[in-house]
């Protein structure tokens, strides 16, 4: 089995809106979006799948996000990303064929921050801990290396590697 990364994305920062799904991304977050791509690419991070909430703000991160990375992936809108639930996403996950390296999921907070939080085995650097004890901000890039196939993701098998704010 070849190593698999995740990395978990908030969307960037969105503006208020009557309808909580159609709510889309600030100005400022537009940009933050982009920076998020710069991001990736200066990482030299190729994803093979990229899973998207169906919120129009997360659809607008990865498009903003996405459009930095040459051949990028079509993201994958699932709608159990917006239940916004532990659950749910690792669910999503474990639904990810096995023989992908890199997965991409851009989602909502709570869940990305407690997603992180759960999955994480505490043997990955200090500051990256720290990072995620601190909060998980829109726009943030938490990066894992999992221990295990997509499909057998669960509490504690994956390390945290980082958690950045590209454009901060």
């Amino acid at each position: 089995m070849q190593p698999s990364r995740l990395l978990l994305i908030r969307h960037a920062q969105a503006a208020g809106g009557t309808v909580d799904a159609d709510r889309p991304l600030t100005e400022p977050g537009a940009r933050h979006a982009a920076a998020i791509g710069a991001w990736l690419t200066g990482a030299g991070v190729v994803p093979d799948r990229v899973l998207v909430s169906p919120a129009r703000r997360a659809v607008q991160t990865w498009e903003q996000a996405g459009t930095a990375l040459a051949g990028e992936p079509q993201p994958i809108v699932d709608p159990r990303i917006y239940d916004n639930t532990v659950e749910a996403l690792l669910d999503v996950l474990r639904d990810t064929p096995e023989d992908l390296g890199t997965v991409v999921l851009v989602g909502h907070n709570p869940s990305v921050r407690e997603l992180a939080g759960v999955l994480d085995d505490g043997d990955g650097p200090d500051a990256a801990r720290q990072a995620l004890d601190a909060g998980f901000p829109p726009g943030g890039v938490a990066v894992f290396d999992l221990g295990v196939p997509f499909s057998g993701i669960a509490p504690g098998t994956a390390t945290l590697r980082d958690l950045t704010v590209p454009g901060r």
